[in-house]
């Protein structure tokens, strides 16, 4: 069964237009406790939000939603999605849902979920939801209906889950740091656990306003964090987006390091404490050199779909610890179940601290491939999987790239674009095909 509503992390969109709207959203909420009530006679959600404007508007519709399924309802307020994932696992609840659109503007909001274990879950659970969405509501009884109430400590409780994730015998005492939390729902939790763990903190994006997440701050516009670390003779700067699960690392030199970079330097951090590290899953996007790293190093590589979900079904398979995508998504599942933004730099800074090193020192000798990716916006309905110009286009250049290059291209799960992505030894060898591949799509008419 293909999926209507669902992508590749939850049901995202632009608030206002379906299906993000108060009455579909409380109709999802209806759906999801319907299937909730097939295993449990009174199931209990925790729902928490980034800061957008939409929340509120969102949050009061699953709660109607929920309730008049007969589920309980357990408002958490602004709160890291990953925060959601560990509190769900923590209080034993039945479901965690989350409303963000992650890195997306404030015009887009999205709903998420969590297993009662903290992970995504699958396409079979996505499926029963979808299906009963076509079925007419069946409204609970008065004296069954759901109750709400709000969880007041959650940040404290989620901070303490973090600082837990950091070596009791290390400290990041004596370390400066940026803390961008890009105006999102990381924007208390985030600088105290640094600030509590001993590091100096400077908080950058820190001030929501409901219209100002990851405007020009955050994991997805890094300058800011840039110049930010050069400004205030900073160490390191940490960006996080908007629902704080992703993560990206600038240092003192302005150096920025990606997500493919750091998922490496967590597997030597661990190689060098003597940990077995029997293999590692990455997405069809993780730059090439990070893969003959990973093999020189006797670690088994093997990619999954882009999207931390697949990566986590992956890692789930073969029994791994550790996965990630180059956008900062990154598992360390002995960590957190779930791609958290401020666990994953918690790992990063603990090798830096127990080797004496810099995040540069410990990545010596690893230079990407240029990866140039292209995002083309398609109208509703283009067909470009038939276009005979892309698809002529990307075999000549597969074929004259050959072993020091690949081509990729994949719709993106969460907005109407197509991504071109070209990787080769020479960044004018990618930059030219990724720009002529992309050239052809301006062709497609709309079907």
């Amino acid at each position: 069964m293909s999926r209507k509503y669902f992508g590749t992390d939850g049901i995202r969109g632009t608030v206002g237009q379906f299906p993000i709207t108060p009455d579909f959203v409380l109709r999802l909420a209806h759906a999801v406790g319907r299937v909730l009530k097939t295993s449990e006679s009174r199931p209990v959600v925790l729902i928490g939000k980034d800061t957008r404007i939409s929340g509120y508007m969102l949050e009061s519709a699953l709660e109607s939603g929920f309730n008049s399924a007969g589920v309980d309802v357990v408002l958490l307020g602004p709160l890291p999605t990953p925060g959601v994932a560990y509190l769900t696992r923590a209080q034993r609840a039945s479901l965690g849902v989350v409303i963000s659109a992650s890195h997306n503007a404030f015009p887009d909001n999205g709903i998420k979920f969590f297993s009662a274990h903290g992970t995504k879950l699958d396409d079979e659970w996505e499926e029963k939801v979808e299906a009963l969405l076509e079925e007419p509501p069946k409204w609970t009884d008065s004296a069954n209906l759901g109750r709400a109430r709000r969880m007041n400590d959650a940040t404290g409780r989620y901070t303490e889950f973090c600082k837990s994730t950091f070596a009791t015998d290390l400290s990041l005492r004596g370390m400066k740091l940026v803390v961008d939390s890009a105006h999102g729902a990381a924007y208390q939790v985030a600088p105290q656990v640094f600030h509590e763990l001993g590091a100096d903190v400077v908080a950058i994006g820190g001030a929501p306003d409901g219209l100002n997440i990851n405007k020009g701050v955050g994991a997805t516009h890094p300058q800011a964090l840039i110049e930010a670390v050069a400004a205030h003779g900073a160490d390191y700067g940490i960006a996080l987006d908007g629902d704080a699960d992703r993560l990206q690392l600038v240092d003192a030199q302005g150096r920025l390091f990606n997500g493919d970079e750091l998922l490496l330097l967590m597997v030597k951090e661990r190689l060098g404490r003597g940990d077995k590290v029997p293999g590692v899953v990455g997405t069809l996007m993780t730059n090439k050199a990070v893969e003959v790293a990973l093999r020189r190093l006797g670690v088994d590589f093997v990619r999954a779909k882009v999207g931390d979900r697949y990566v986590l079904e992956e890692l789930d398979k073969r029994g791994w610890l550790l996965g990630g995508e180059g956008s900062g998504h990154l598992l360390a599942l002995d960590r957190q179940t779930t791609g958290d933004g401020i666990v994953s730099a918690l790992q990063v800074l603990q090798a830096c601290v127990r080797s004496g090193k810099s995040v540069a020192q410990l990545l010596e000798g690893l230079v990407l491939f240029p990866q140039v990716l292209i995002n083309v916006r398609l109208k509703p309905g283009q067909d470009w999987k038939s276009n005979d110009k892309l698809i002529k286009t990307s075999e000549r250049a597969e074929l004259e790239l050959g072993d020091s290059g690949r081509v990729l291209i994949r719709p993106s799960g969460t907005e109407p674009l197509l991504r071109v992505m070209v990787e080769a030894r020479g960044a004018q060898d990618a930059e030219i095909w990724a720009k002529r591949i992309a050239e052809t799509l301006h062709n497609i008419d709309p079907a």
